[in-house]
């Protein structure tokens, strides 16, 4: 997914964690684009929190109508420094890259793009989607795998049940289950289903920070209530991570951890760098390719064409006139 934002402020991109109890984040609602544009409600970044292990960036959205409406319609565009990782509860979304890789994005389904070096893509609900729901999430790349090569996996993970709750581990290892996806640093990404009543207890690395973003119902995350769309963060020094559902319907949360990222970075549209003068660079490059209409003469090429997409790439806003800076 893009941020469609034409006036894309410089994120804080280094984490805060620290022993103190559990933190709630509050999202703030951002339209994807245009007067029709579907809403997001977005979690990370934000001033508290930039980052939960690599985690930089969460969009939750839905469910939304989309049977009569424009749905989710994300033309290409560029990503460098991150991973994209897709996650649904309902619906269908096309995805296409300038690897030549043409998925679906389907519930339960993972789908991990690695922009590394360079990456253009799009996304499209398709049209027998008649409800969109689920969540776009970012992780950023270490600094000595940022420029890696580009790349995409797919995963459905196996749902266990453990305790009154389902669990779907597309990243990392909880609860005796490990993903056999590869990443670049220490990372966690679970779904988690709690019946109604039900409380966990779950072994988590105690040198990790973790936060459960809540889709349905509400939760108790070590005492502490989140409640729908919110965030409830929990900082490294715990070996458990515990979840009660008091509601009389089922919860469902999204559970993200990981090591501490350690390091300073700038985040600003769809780039992630280190320097401004790397994201500068990032976005020259895009526009020339975009003017060029992807013909293959820009030299260096670094996003490329995203073959099967009807129509144009999305151009990258200004940079704001004062100097990026990395931030922590």
């Amino acid at each position: 997914m893009s941020n469609l934002d034409m006036h894309p402020v410089e994120q804080e991109c280094e984490g805060k964690p620290d022993n103190s109890e559990i933190q709630i984040l509050t999202p703030r609602d951002v339209p994807l684009g245009g007067p029709r544009a579907m809403r997001v409600r977005r979690t990370l970044p934000q001033r508290d929190r930039s980052l939960i292990g690599a985690w930089c960036f969460a969009d939750h959205y839905g469910p939304d109508d989309v049977g009569s409406g424009p749905g989710m319609h994300v033309p290409p565009h560029p990503h460098t420094g991150l991973q994209t990782v897709s996650w649904l509860f309902t619906g269908e979304i096309e995805h296409r890259d300038s690897i030549g890789s043409h998925a679906m994005v389907r519930p339960g389904e993972l789908n991990l793009m690695t922009a590394g070096s360079g990456i253009a893509h799009s996304e499209v609900s398709t049209p027998n989607t008649k409800v969109l729901h689920g969540m776009q999430l970012w992780v950023a790349l270490p600094d000595a795998a940022r420029d890696t090569a580009p790349a995409f996996v797919h995963y459905r993970p196996e749902p266990v049940t453990i305790g009154g709750a389902r669990l779907s581990v597309f990243l990392g290892s909880l609860a005796g289950e490990k993903s056999p996806v590869s990443t670049f640093t220490e990372l966690l990404g679970a779904e988690i289903v709690l019946d109604p009543g039900a409380d966990i207890a779950l072994d988590v690395d105690r040198s990790h920070e973790h936060g459960v973003i809540v889709d349905q119902g509400s939760v108790v995350l070590r005492g502490t209530t989140v409640g729908w769309a919110e965030l409830g963060y929990q900082a490294p020094g715990f070996g458990k991570l515990t979840l009660r559902n008091p509601g009389s319907e089922p919860a469902r949360v999204l559970l993200l951890g990981g090591k501490p990222l350690g390091e300073q970075v700038i985040m600003w549209w769809n780039f992630m760098g280190r320097t401004h003068e790397e994201i500068v660079e990032y976005r020259r490059k895009w526009q020339a390719e975009l003017a060029s209409g992807f013909d293959g003469s820009v030299p260096d090429q670094r996003f490329g064409v995203v073959p099967g997409y009807d129509g144009p790439a999305l151009p990258a806003p200004e940079l704001p006139n004062s100097t990026l800076r990395p931030r922590g």
